[in-house]
């Protein structure tokens, strides 16, 4: 990972916060420098685990209720990168975090029904290595910020 990242890395990753699909040409453009330039930028944030990563972000529809849902993950600590593993591949699963206390595992859900997030919660539980979880669905977001 690069020791500091300097103003020109910032505005590069603010850019593709935006729109990670924007051509080198066009980030070149915008950041007032060279093709070639922001070609080493990317290379050096991807080769330093800065940038993990380009995704696409979907517009939900309105029409389509989603349920979001927090559940809590205890594992056996020996099994915690295999059930880690096996959650990352569950696409309902937006966010993944470890935590204090007497979980170990904080995931946020999004699915479109209850139905759907019942599913869900069983086959985390037929993880192995997952002893509990403790679930809770999301009612409103009272504020969101960006991260």
């Amino acid at each position: 990972m690069p020791a500091t990242l300097d103003t020109l890395d910032h505005q590069l990753i603010d850019l593709l916060k935006v729109n990670a699909r924007l051509p080198v040409v066009r980030l070149a453009k915008a950041l007032g420098c060279s093709r070639s330039t922001v070609q080493l930028r990317l290379k050096a944030l991807e080769d330093g685990g800065v940038i993990t990563g380009y995704t696409v972000s979907v517009a939900k529809p309105s029409a389509t209720a989603t349920i979001r849902a927090m559940v809590l993950i205890s594992i056996e600590s020996k099994n915690e990168p295999e059930v880690v593993r096996a959650l990352a591949k569950r696409h309902e699963i937006t966010k993944l975090y470890s935590v204090s206390g007497r979980y170990d595992l904080c995931a946020l859900l999004s699915t479109e029904s209850t139905h759907e997030l019942d599913a869900v919660i069983d086959r985390m539980r037929a993880i192995k290595g997952v002893v509990d979880t403790f679930s809770t669905i999301l009612l409103a977001t009272k504020l969101e910020r960006p991260e």
